[in-house]
Parts: structure tokens; sequence; C-alpha cells
């Protein structure tokens, strides 16, 4: 049996709704489950009640590098140090939020030349990408867990970190949790004001430019029907989109009673390291429209468990995605392979990985 070990998380910030955040609180259960202590160094607005999971450790520093000046100015007296947050040096990063270089590159598809020259003056993006240097040109993680294949390859081809020392972790989900009944789905179809023929297209998530609403609005609107109707969940500025095919709910405290309302999820984003959002509708049964830039479009089959799009901007492509699976036949029939394929993702196998991987950390020497 493996010894007690005391680990340490990081993450700068929290958002209810956001992705990170909930995946550090299910990986951080599952760890003291399995008899471990679990310690986290954020910042003051990650609430108490949000980690009954033992010690939380607040930090000032709110910008990227003044958090990760302090962090590395602590003590952190933990036996294996995981960061999902660029820092300058951990046992373990996490690159949940994939690379921010890559981004940069992919974003400048979709922007004037205005909007690119500012980007160079961007004092956060120069910091995080100081960090990002820090972690893997300068070595500062002693090994990285992918949550895709194409962030993997983005780190080994950007900053040319050893290949052998990035795991491809999978993102996971209580798959129960968002198991729905037929009572459920009535109810909450009922609550958000769609009747029998109407179809419910959801988009969940923040930062709504990089997810590509937008393009999102703009599909489901090219679609010419009444009966379609697109509901966001997330923070946003709600009043930069006009569309009365959209209802915007804000961040959703019961997301499993939303999917379960829901009968397509649409993510047509610019880049996404692994959508966890994705992959709870596809635990609801849901089939998935999303892009390529998405890293979980490596886990589902084009036409099977929903459709992938070569690139954000394909109002057309994202359009005839959405027909596609507005038949309800289509979406009845597919619902049992959505299911299976979602069964293979539930949150404890993303969990026994990863501590596989803080335990082999732990027992390295310290370099």
């Amino acid at each position: 049996m493996t010894e007690k070990l005391t680990i340490g998380f990081v993450r700068r910030g929290f958002s209810a709704s956001g992705g990170a955040e909930n995946y550090l609180q299910r990986l951080a259960q599952g760890i003291v489950d399995l008899g471990h202590e679990a310690q986290l160094f954020t910042t003051n607005d990650w609430p108490a009640d949000e980690w009954p999971f033992g010690k939380l450790l607040r930090f000032r520093g709110n910008s990227p590098v003044t958090f990760a000046d302090e962090l590395r100015e602590t003590p952190t007296n933990v036996d294996v140090l995981m960061s999902l947050e660029r820092v300058w040096r951990c046992h373990v990063y996490r690159a949940g939020d994939g690379v921010h270089r890559a981004w940069l590159e992919r974003r400048t598809n979709f922007e004037t030349a205005w909007q690119k020259l500012a980007g160079t003056f961007n004092r956060k993006h120069r910091e995080i990408l100081r960090l990002e240097g820090s972690l893997f040109a300068g070595r500062g993680a002693g090994r990285v867990i992918a949550n895709s294949r194409m962030v993997k390859e983005e780190i080994v081809r950007l900053y040319n970190y050893p290949a052998d020392k990035i795991d491809i972790v999978y993102n996971g989900v209580p798959l129960a949790a968002f198991r729905s009944s037929e009572e459920l789905r009535a109810k909450s179809r009922a609550s958000y004001g769609l009747d029998r023929n109407d179809v419910a297209i959801l988009f969940v998530g923040s930062g709504w430019k990089r997810k590509g609403l937008r393009f999102a609005i703009e599909a489901v609107e090219a679609c010419g029907s009444p009966k379609m109707h697109l509901l966001v969940a997330g923070r946003g500025n709600k009043y930069q989109f006009k569309s009365s095919r959209v209802a915007f709910l804000g961040e959703v405290n019961d997301l499993p009673a939303l999917y379960a309302a829901a009968d397509i999820f649409l993510l047509p984003t610019i880049y996404d390291p692994f959508s966890s959002a994705c992959l709870e509708a596809l635990a609801s049964g849901i089939p998935v429209i999303t892009t390529r830039a998405n890293g979980f479009s490596e886990i589902m089959e084009d036409k099977v468990h929903g459709s992938i799009v070569d690139l954000a901007s394909d109002v057309e492509a994202l359009r005839d995605a959405i027909l596609f699976w507005a038949d309800e036949s289509r979406r009845a029939n597919a619902r049992s392979t959505i299911l299976e394929r979602a069964a293979q993702f539930d949150i404890s196998k993303n969990v026994e990985q990863t501590l596989g991987i803080l335990i082999h950390a732990a027992a390295e020497p310290a370099s």
C-alpha cells in the first residue's frame, strides 16, 4: 500500500462555473477518498466552503507573475506540488489551460491587424508566456500532464520539452451526476420555456470569444427555424450579442438539469485543450458539435458521437451539423452509443492515472 502523501495543488482565482475549478475539486475528493492529504495554494477569492478537502493557503498576488513569485518564496511543505496554474517551478504541471503560445498563434487567424498589434503589448500575455517558458523551455516542471494529444504535441513543438516527460490523461467527470430521466428532462425543459417541438442547443463556458459564441449564434440563426433555441450558460458580456434565438442564463449551478433539457451541445471553439463541458454533455447522452481545435474531438467519432468541424468560423458547416442532429430519431438512435463512449471517462479513472503520476513524482529525487 502506498504511504500517505501530502499533495499540494495550485490554482489562482476562482469561478463557480470554471472547468478547472470543478476538475480540481473532483480530483481532490478522489485523492482524499484514497487516504491522502490535499492542500490548496490559491488567492483570496477562493471561498473556504469550496475547499473542504484540507488546508487552504491564500496568496495576495493576483497577477500571474506576482502569484507565482509568492508561491516560489513560500515553503510549501508537501510531498509533491501539482500546479494547475502557470508558475515558475513545480513537481507536476497539469496543462489544463493548454499552451498559451499556441492559443495566441491560433487567434491571429480571427483578429484584425489592430487587434494583433495590441496583443503584442498586452502585459498579461507577456507574463503568462514568461511563466510558460519557465515551465517548459526552462524545465521548471518535473513532469507535465496534458489532457489531449494536441496539447502534448504543442508543448514539444513550441518548447522542445521532452515528450517522455509528458503524460496524457484525458479529463473525467462523475458520470452518475449527469444521468437524467424523462421526468427530469420534462421538468427542466418546462423551466426554460421549451415545448415538445423545440430544439434546444446548449453552449456552456466562459471566455466567449475563444469558445466561438459568435459563430454558434450565427450558425443557429442560419438554420432559419424559429424552433431552434440557443441556451448560453457562463460568464460574459451578453450585450455584445444580439439575437432572438439566444437565451443568456448566466452561471448555472445545476448543470445536470440544464444538460437534461438540451438536445444538442454546440462549442465551436477557436482553441480548447479539452472541454470538460463537452464531456459532461456526452455523459448526458447529448451529441456534441465542436471543432478540431478542441482536444475533446480526439475521443469522439464524427457523425457518431456528434460532429467535428474543421474551423470555428465555418458557419455553414456548423449549420449543417446542427440540422443533422436536429433529427429527433437520429439523436435517439445515437444516445446509447454516446453514453457508452462517455462511460470510458469517469472521474475515477482520471484520479487513478493522476495519482499514479503524483506518486511517481514524489519518489523521484529532488532536482
